[in-house]
């Protein structure tokens, strides 16, 4: 399968295209039928900081985490909820979900998995005085507790819709062992321990982790044996690396090697737009940007439309709001910030912050041309004639760690950032943002904190909708973030290998073969 023009990828409705993060991401064969195949190796820019599954919140952290830690639900690629380790679940009272879960499912170490395990998970994530400061709690804004009843019977506590909850859950509970993650020290790192269908063989910081198959998963056995996922922040290093043979898929292929790739024998290019939105994050307790009018301004300032024609090559969307289009709560009514630099100019004036100087951090390697991208966000805010802004590249832990320490983390108060949502609500989208509780707090507003936390209770659709409609609406006018754009998943990819790239960016090893 060539690559697909941008202008038709856009087009698709959001459930449809991306399901969640436990859909089945891949299906195929690199070998006869029935043949078992040896290694599948995958390329990404970004590697895990550390081993500790409940310790971040990135994709290509999951990546790596998910050939070992699975699920406990499948989501359709209708957006319906389907069982999977879990089997059964309901609502016997207001605010609890009881889940049953399956009695055949073993941890790698030999041990049964069991509801107290689940549960522990969940408090692990959502409550700081059982595990740590979890990332994670930004997908779980309305879960408040777990215990087991029984040994497949847990009973999940939360202050949501039960629509909601479900698909929090269903999204971002992974069950670790408790007995032997107590064992370990906190965070984890150098180990992992699951119920997936690949354990962990080697693990080399910032390089690799290598995989082999768990023969005693519940479920269908996976076609490949062993696993090798490979770190290159270079997106040279990852080309080459499929064009060479030694890898079978990479990430974010540039678009200035689009055609060179899809035109390599035995390669070729699939693409995706994904729904994650790329966006300038402005600590708003930090000065300057604690002012609306220079907000707005930074957003005025960027020709977004111009970076994604030149430095993506036309893969992109404009973004007019924190959520991509197709998501439960995007408001269709908004426009984006077109350039006018004139107008910025004018709102840094009334700003009272004329003559400032800040610094706009990136990473590199994370998302498609991050540092391109920043760095002429950067260079057109300079051109301003009342602000200097420089531009700084960091490693993404950096800007990841800075995304969660508040709103009035001075070190790095500038800094682009990607966030893609695999529930298809707009929750995921704000709360985690624009709540102080909800673990990537970086814009405090009373008014809207309290419409998003009261839209997470209303169990009313439409009512519940237009709410999220408005707050996103407030959202563009507040300015939190200067808005850029949706991202296109560009990957190069064994023209032999059966696999179809996701919305939400996952890639399961399980599937593939």
């Amino acid at each position: 399968m060539a690559w697909v023009p941008h202008e038709n990828s856009t087009r698709r409705s959001f459930l449809t295209a991306v399901g969640a993060t436990s859909v089945v991401a891949v299906a195929g064969c690199l070998g006869e039928e029935g043949e078992d195949t040896d290694e599948l190796v995958i390329t990404q820019g970004e590697f895990v900081e550390n081993t500790d599954p409940n310790d971040h919140n990135a994709t290509p952290y999951y990546n790596v985490f998910d050939q070992v830690y699975e699920p406990m639900f499948e989501v359709t690629e209708d957006g319906e909820i389907e069982e999977r380790v879990v089997t059964e679940w309901s609502h016997p009272d207001d605010g609890v979900v009881e889940l049953e879960l399956r009695d055949d499912v073993v941890f790698h170490n030999g041990e049964d998995l069991t509801a107290s395990d689940v549960a522990y998970t969940l408090r692990r994530q959502v409550d700081e005085d059982v595990g740590f400061a979890s990332d994670q709690v930004a997908g779980l804004t309305t879960v408040t507790g777990a215990e087991a009843e029984d040994d497949t019977t847990v009973i999940v506590e939360h202050e949501g819709s039960e629509s909601l909850v479900e698909f929090q859950l269903a999204s971002f509970c992974r069950a670790v062992n408790e007995e032997w993650v107590e064992d370990q020290e906190q965070p984890i790192d150098g180990d992992m321990m699951g119920t997936g269908p690949y354990e962990l063989e080697e693990y080399e910081p910032d390089v690799q982790a290598v995989f082999t198959r768990f023969d005693d998963y519940w479920g269908d056995e996976p076609a490949y044996e062993r696993v090798r996922i490979n770190a290159a922040a270079e997106s040279s290093s990852r080309v080459g690396a499929v064009q060479t043979g030694e890898s079978d898929l990479v990430v974010n292929v540039p678009p200035t090697d689009v055609d060179d790739v899809d035109t390599d024998d035995g390669i070729e290019i699939r693409n995706v737009t994904s729904n994650r939105n790329i966006f300038l994050v402005m600590k708003n307790e930090i000065e300057p940007f604690d002012s609306q009018e220079f907000r707005q301004a930074m957003n005025y300032a960027v020709d977004n439309q111009g970076i994604i024609d030149s430095i993506l090559g036309q893969f992109g969307e404009p973004m007019t709001q924190p959520i991509p289009e197709g998501l439960f709560g995007y408001n269709p009514d908004l426009e984006p910030y077109e350039q006018d630099q004139s107008q910025a100019e004018e709102l840094v004036e009334e700003s009272g912050y004329a003559g400032e100087e800040i610094t706009l951090y990136t990473m590199e390697g994370r998302y498609l041309n991050d540092a391109e991208v920043a760095q002429t966000a950067a260079d057109q805010i300079d051109q301003l004639e009342n602000v200097d802004c420089d531009f700084e590249t960091v490693p993404f832990d950096d800007v990841s760690d800075a995304a969660g320490e508040g709103p009035d983390y001075e070190e790095i108060p500038f800094f682009l950032l990607g966030w893609g949502n695999p529930t298809g609500d707009a929750d995921y989208g704000l709360s985690p943002w624009f709540t102080s509780g909800g673990g990537q707090f970086n814009f405090a507003d009373e008014d809207i904190e309290e419409q998003l936390l009261e839209s997470q209770q209303i169990d009313d659709e439409d009512e519940r909708e237009e709410q999220l409609q408005d707050i996103n609406e407030q959202l563009r006018e507040e300015a939190p973030w200067v808005f850029l754009h949706l991202e296109e998943s560009i990957y190069g990819v064994r023209d032999d290998l059966e696999w179809e790239p996701r919305a939400d960016e996952s890639l399961y090893a399980e599937e593939m073969g």
